[in-house]
């Protein structure tokens, strides 16, 4: 069976096209630049702003794309179909940006958001901290009001784009005693003062992911640079989490495709005992089993996308969509490295790097364990 995808309308595949081109002949070939250096150029930013492909859900009035998130869902899908690993440009355009777009002023909008879309403002968005986790109740970065300005203090880890960032969307305490109704959201530049990155983070995968500690010394930054309402950072998140765990499901589904069909390619060349690796029955059970399972990833993330179009996305809904994808993704992943023997531990093959580079689905946005709580509430 093959899945039959009626989620995306006529404007959606129109991008396809582009997106698959510019991920195939600007990233693809940097990859190799990208893991050595540890982070993706700043000219390929650019380059995507250029063409369109940064921020799509914007208005077009702040220099987006206009459209929705089915554009951003096929921008992610055509770049890990591409098998791009580490480039940022997700999480500033469909994880940082929607934050700007639901809760800036219009001051706020016309400021930021062209450059961002432009690809000349690069954002990260600083919530972990060390001994933190997924628990964002518990962060202790604190922000004091003093006049018409915060002061910042305190540690962020494990920080997306922390080496290329020009602004970050701080996660902060503006009410320690406060738990969960005492976080804001703030932006904060990256050129002011007492503002630092730490080291480079060196991961398991995605090697070309700059991801790296951001410290902050007593920074001040204006009060006008909050986003929303003081005290309302926590329900904010707790809003905007869907899409990110959404976003997740939907690289988990392409890369399953994806890596399936290279497993595949592979078997039926290799050779082992005087026959392919194909024509072994395991091999074709494995397989079966791993198409099977693709079907119903697919199926269950392009419901999905149908449903967050509409602004139906439960929390629980996206929990369920990002639980499923990443643990299905990372037992496929398992064995179809099986299937490539010694090869599959070579990461000079795409079902190694994939190895590494998609263990992190299962932490990233909330772990399983986290997931498995929140949907547990409902039953």
């Amino acid at each position: 069976m093959e899945v039959n995808r009626t989620v995306f309308r006529e404007d959606h595949e129109m991008l396809r096209p582009m997106a698959r081109r510019f991920f195939e002949r600007e990233c693809a070939p940097r990859q190799p630049e990208w893991d050595k250096a540890g982070k993706t150029d700043r000219d390929t930013w650019l380059k995507a702003g250029r063409e369109g492909l940064l921020c799509v859900s914007v208005p077009v009035e702040y220099g987006g794309g206009g459209g929705d998130f089915g554009h951003s869902a096929v921008v992610m899908e055509e770049m890990h179909r591409a098998g791009i690993s580490g480039a940022g440009f997700s999480i500033h355009s469909d994880i940082i940006a929607p934050y700007i777009v639901r809760l800036g002023t219009e001051a706020q909008k016309k400021r930021w958001l062209p450059d961002i879309c432009a690809g000349k403002t690069i954002m990260a968005v600083g919530i972990t901290e060390p001994g933190g986790g997924s628990d964002v109740k518990a962060i202790r970065t604190t922000a004091v009001r003093d006049g018409d300005e915060y002061v910042i203090n305190g540690s962020k880890t494990f920080i997306s784009n922390g080496l290329n960032c020009d602004m970050i969307m701080l996660v902060c305490k503006t009410d320690p005693a406060a738990g969960a109704k005492g976080v804001s959201l703030i932006m904060v530049e990256a050129n002011r003062a007492g503002f630092k990155r730490g080291r480079k983070l060196d991961k398991v995968g995605q090697p070309g992911a700059d991801t790296a500690e951001l410290f902050f010394d007593n920074v001040r930054v204006p009060v006008e640079n909050r986003l929303g309402d003081e005290n309302g950072g926590f329900a904010y998140l707790m809003q905007e989490l869907p899409q990110e765990r959404l976003l997740i499901s939907i690289y988990a589904a392409i890369a399953i495709e994806r890596l399936l069909q290279i497993t595949v390619d592979y078997v039926k060349d290799r050779r082992a005992f005087n026959q392919t690796v194909w024509d072994f029955q395991n091999t074709k059970f494995k397989l079966a089993d791993v198409k099977a399972q693709s079907v119903a990833v697919r199926t269950m993330v392009d419901y999905y996308i149908g449903e967050h179009m509409k602004r139906k996305l439960t929390v629980q809904e996206a929990a369920i969509a990002k639980l499923f994808a990443t643990e299905t993704l990372w037992k496929c992943i398992d064995d179809m490295v099986q299937l490539h023997g010694g090869y599959g531990y070579m990461l000079e093959y795409p079902i190694a790097r994939a190895f590494t580079d998609y263990r992190v689905c299962r932490i990233a946005g909330g772990a399983s364990e986290v997931l498995r709580d929140l949907i547990s509430r409902k039953l």
